[in-house]
């Protein structure tokens, strides 16, 4: 009589739980359910580390806008060296109204044309660099974001005393120009400005010492930045003339740089390079020189460095790990359900369904219970 009464308690308090039970084949532990959750977790954790090294990750932005500043000035940035001795040649600017531009910030330095090996391997690998740059335009978007860390792109000393006598000269520094179309020019003789433009004396230098063979070790417009490579830095151009003219078609683009390490006003170029033999006889006229001439463009291009924000992190993590459970979950049982149908179906082990939770003493009419009389 205890016993029937402690079952009839223990009836009674069941049907008063509202809670639904979860029957036991639900919780049952199984090698396979084991292995599907190991592999589940791993593959989590191995999303969520790379979602991570995403979320730290930044990329560049590019907005273009009209230029409305044509009253400051341009600054052209000029490191060249021309295998010409400094006294015979002279370099200035001359822009699209025919007003001169003083060529004071200008400093010409004699050296030597012929690099050392540590400057040559150097000048070998930008050139490498430039080449890498021109095929793949991305590498562009990582220069901007490790501005100041990179190695300065000048022309390193020489690591020798050289023997040989200073053939060259080296024209490096600054001007401050007008945003206008300009040519700069370097020439043979020096400039003398006069009421109708400019000139160079270059009558007293024989035609036998032209030699415009040439090396632009930098040139840039707008604020100096170190770490950013310009088209033109580390062209060599060697003359297989004595009267030979050397141009470069250059058009300035003006950019607003904003990154999480800096913020400047610089500015881009593209280039476009042409030479000729000048023979007045054959129809090539012209000054031998190197002539850039340069244009501005009236679009500005705004490059703002972007970082994906932590709620969009979030989002994405909640999505890998909640998409991971859900995918596994349903293969386990679609692939358990597919074994149990082929071995009932083959009869290749004995099947044996499912034992039902029985509730209150009672078993679920819509689900046959398979006994032991059933089977006889």
């Amino acid at each position: 009589m205890r016993r029937l009464s402690k079952k009839k308690a223990l009836n009674f308090v069941k049907e008063l739980d509202a809670f639904p039970k979860v029957p036991e084949s639900y919780v049952e532990t199984t090698t396979s359910g084991g292995t599907v959750s190991v592999l589940a977790f791993s593959a989590m954790a191995l999303l969520a580390f790379f979602e991570f090294f995403v979320y730290r990750d930044t990329w560049m932005k590019y907005e273009y806008e009209v230029d409305k500043d044509f009253t400051s000035k341009l600054r052209i940035n000029i490191d060249i060296t021309v295998a010409m001795r400094c006294q015979f040649v002279g370099a200035d600017v001359l822009d699209l109204a025919e007003t001169m531009v003083a060529s004071d910030g200008l400093q010409y330095e004699p050296v030597v044309f012929e690099l050392s090996p540590q400057q040559r391997l150097w000048h070998r690998t930008l050139l490498i660099i430039q080449n890498r740059l021109r095929e793949e335009h991305s590498l562009q978007d990582v220069l901007f974001k490790n501005i100041m860390k990179g190695a300065p792109t000048a022309l390193p000393p020489r690591e020798d005393d050289p023997s040989q006598p200073l053939n060259a000269c080296r024209i490096h520094g600054h001007l401050y120009v007008n945003k206008v179309a300009g040519n700069f020019h370097i020439t043979v003789g020096k400039a003398i400005p006069h009421p109708r433009g400019h000139a160079h004396l270059a009558a007293l230098v024989s035609h036998e010492t032209y030699n415009f063979s040439h090396r632009i070790d930098h040139l840039s417009f707008g604020e100096e930045i170190p770490g950013i490579l310009n088209p033109l830095d580390g062209t060599e151009k060697v003359s297989a003339d004595h009267n030979q003219m050397f141009q470069y078609f250059i058009t300035i683009v003006p950019t607003k740089l904003q990154t999480y390490k800096l913020s400047a006003d610089t500015h881009q170029y593209s280039v476009t390079e042409r030479e000729r033999v000048i023979n007045h006889a054959a129809g090539s006229h012209g000054v031998s020189g190197i002539f850039m001439k340069y244009d501005i463009s009236s679009l500005m291009v705004k490059v703002t460095e972007q970082h994906m924000p932590l709620w969009q992190f979030l989002v994405r993590l909640c999505g890998i790990i909640g998409g991971i459970f859900s995918t596994t979950g349903m293969l386990h049982s679609l692939v358990g359900f597919s074994v149990d149908v082929i071995c009932c179906r083959f009869k290749l082990g004995v099947y044996k369904p499912k034992s039902m939770s029985v509730f209150d003493g009672h078993v679920n009419s819509l689900t046959p219970l398979l006994t032991e009389n059933a089977e006889h």
